[in-house]
């Protein structure tokens, strides 16, 4: 208050938010807040009303609304309560924000009513006429599509998400399918591999190698106070494609608008984390325009040490947030380390895992075969394809098969061919599991010779090479099964090991398909003669880490099981339309993602209750349909935000002082408060 000695003693109006005090010489006058005992302007977004307060030279004194009376530091008197969001959290919503960055000082979205803007002071900033969503909707399409390419695309939404936060999620939950590849998977790749070109404002937190011993503190930078989950990479192995350092922040971010647009995660409590811990890449270290550190990469235990100081700094401040790693070339030392201390996943083993699991699980349904007859050759032995078939392994056990016949049935492969005990070469931990012990001997150096030996039923591909899975081997796969299940995973597009059209027609079209890339749905005309049109599968993991994410938070969990990441893979199984079966397919159809997740969120709530690992024991006395209820309650939806904001803002008009502040409004304006 020293800023501003003409308000000490002197009764002032004040609304407190979440966390902040607002405070205004008087009624409907907001001007400044007292955040961390400094004097900043505004534009608030008030929850509750706070009147009679008075400053003096060393104290402040107030009454607020709906607050228990004689806290320790001031007084509080008990007022009507202003009505409020349904939700686990309250959160200001008339202030605009970018997201995953700092908060900006006004709104400037076109949908709001002249009202709101007078109250926000944007009135007479932006064009008059207050716009429709839709009309929103067709201008932001219009302009999407003058675009030439994949990458000024995904910049303009990245654009739109940072501007208007609300209407971006609003265009992507109703137009999933389109915008989905254009966030993240497969033109996140591009971006990715070209961020220090493209970079043009601040989203997402980076924390580098020589902050260690600080993180806490540069932690504390980050301007959200309710983060409940957070996306992390160092950028080691983005994708299929290498090692790209700081560059690999586009993969968190995408990430978490995903949890945002599919699960309803709130996007400002997210948090996208990328470590710059060096990198191997001489390429991008010699870049002058690589925004990231010039050093190569750090050792395994000065990792170790970092990763150590990052978890405690971040449970510190958020305790219970949720911590997904991503994109770690060697991910298996951080998860076998944290899974048991802190809250967290990685989604690249166990997230893959689950989501091949739902599909695998659907496609040995229509096989017609039991799990005792399949044979399973996976192309990639790193953490992904041990993931996914640890899952599957899991799934034969409990459909009878005992541990050592279910690993039986599974063939990895890797660069140096069939891993097996006697190969001659020392293999990684995380194979060492699935090792061939009953080649006798004989050593398959290539696909095609391990293909040949095994005559596998499935046939998966987590290699990142592109069209491995040749006509020639797709041709065998059809010769030896009456439905091969093929599922070429890796991605981008590029780098999938084959497409849909080739696997239906190399198949006569009795392949039970999914990929990790999305492909269009074509017609074919088998050797029959029947001409019908083929859909495509596609194993994303945004079907099942969402509903991952929420499930932890809302169930506070305090560690993340195996049993839960498989009742997250057991539950998009069951999430099929007997439409979409008809259809084929063997995950359900995109547009119907949030469903998904509801149905998702409740097995992995359930898994943790039965783990007794959830804080939130309320739930347990739920049935389904009342849990279904209830988490649909505490779902982010941009659709509602607008709405809300209205209600808000004219129930804290009214409550403020409705004769002067509603002074100047329209007739119209005044009957819609």
């Amino acid at each position: 208050t020293s800023r501003r000695p003409r308000w000490r003693s002197q009764r002032v109006f004040c609304v407190m938010t979440t966390g902040m005090l607002w405070i205004s010489p008087q009624r409907g006058s907001m001007l400044a807040r007292i955040h961390k005992n400094r004097l900043l302007p505004i534009v608030p977004s008030p929850r509750a009303i706070i009147s009679s307060a008075s400053f003096s030279s060393s104290s402040l004194s107030f009454s607020v609304a709906g607050t228990r009376p004689n806290s320790s530091v001031t007084q509080f008197a008990p007022m009507a309560r202003l009505p409020s969001q349904q939700g686990r959290q309250v959160h200001a919503t008339s202030t605009s924000y970018v997201n995953h960055a700092a908060p900006v000082e006004a709104n400037f979205d076109t949908a709001n009513p002249p009202y709101i803007r007078k109250y926000l002071r944007t009135y007479g900033l932006t064009p008059p006429r207050a716009e429709s969503y839709e009309v929103q909707k067709t201008r932001c399409l219009a302009q999407l599509a003058l675009k030439q390419t994949a990458i000024d695309k995904f910049l303009y939404l990245s654009t739109l998400r940072k501007n208007n936060v609300h209407l971006f999620y609003r265009l992507v939950t109703d137009h999933l399918r389109e915008l989905t590849p254009l966030i993240y998977t497969p033109v996140v790749g591009e971006a990715c591999q070209r961020w220090s070109e493209i970079y043009q404002q601040p989203e997402g937190m980076y924390l580098s190698w020589e902050d260690r011993g600080n993180l806490a503190a540069v932690i504390a930078n980050w301007p959200q106070p309710n983060v409940e989950i957070t996306c992390i990479t160092d950028g080691s192995r983005i994708l299929g494609l290498g090692d790209l350092g700081i560059n690999g922040m586009g993969i968190p971010i995408g990430k978490l608008a995903l949890y945002t647009a599919c699960a309803g995660i709130r996007p400002e409590a997210t948090l996208p984390l990328t470590l710059d811990l060096g990198t191997s890449n001489k390429t991008l270290r010699e870049d002058p325009l690589y925004m990231g550190s010039r050093r190569d990469k750090i050792t395994p235990e000065e990792e170790r040490e970092f990763m150590d100081e990052l978890m405690s700094a971040l449970t510190e401040r958020w305790p219970g947030i949720v911590i997904q790693f991503e994109d770690f070339k060697n991910p298996f030392p951080a998860l076998e380390r944290y899974r048991d201390i802190y809250t967290c996943f990685n989604d690249d083993i166990q997230g893959t895992g689950a989501v091949i699991l739902g599909g695998v699980i659907n496609a040995v349904k229509r096989s017609g075969l039991p799990c005792k007859d399949h044979r399973a050759v996976f192309f990639g032995a790193g953490s992904a394809g041990v993931g996914v078939a640890k899952q599957i392994v899991a799934f034969f056990m409990r459909e009878g098969m005992t541990e050592d016949e279910a690993r039986s049935c599974f063939y990895l492969v890797d660069t140096k061919g069939l891993v097996t005990n006697d190969r001659g070469d020392k293999l990684a931990d995380h194979k060492v599991y699935f090792a061939r012990e009953d080649n006798e001997g004989q050593q398959y150096k290539t696909l095609e010779e391990v293909v040949d030996y095994v005559k596998p039923t499935i046939l998966m591909g987590l290699s990142t090479i592109g069209g491995v899975f040749t006509p020639e081997i797709l041709r065998k796969m059809a010769d030896w099964n009456t439905a091969p299940i093929i599922f070429p995973l890796s991605n981008p597009s590029s780098k999938s090991e084959c497409d849909f059209e080739t696997a239906i027609t190399h198949t006569d079209g009795r392949a039970l398909f999914a990929s990790g890339s999305p492909f269009q749905p074509f017609s074919f005309t088998n050797s029959a003669g029947e001409t019908r049109t083929y859909y495509p599968g596609q194993g994303n993991n945004m079907y099942v880490f969402p509903g991952i994410g929420l499930g932890t938070i809302l169930s506070k969990a305090v560690k993340i099981t195996d049993s839960m990441i498989y009742a997250s893979g057991a539950a998009l199984s069951q999430a099929l339309t007997a439409e979409e079966i008809e259809r084929g397919l063997l995950y359900p159809d995109l547009t119907r993602i949030r469903q998904v997740s509801v149905v998702v969120t409740r097995k992995v709530i359930r898994a943790a209750q039965e783990d007794k690992v959830d804080r939130e024991t309320a739930l347990r006395t739920m049935n389904d349909d009342a849990l279904d209820a209830w988490i649909k309650a505490r779902m982010y939806d941009a659709h509602s935000e607008v709405l809300a904001l209205e209600r808000e803002v004219g129930a804290l008009l009214h409550n403020l002082n409705p004769a002067s502040l509603l002074n100047g409004l329209s007739s119209e304006e005044n009957a819609k408060l």
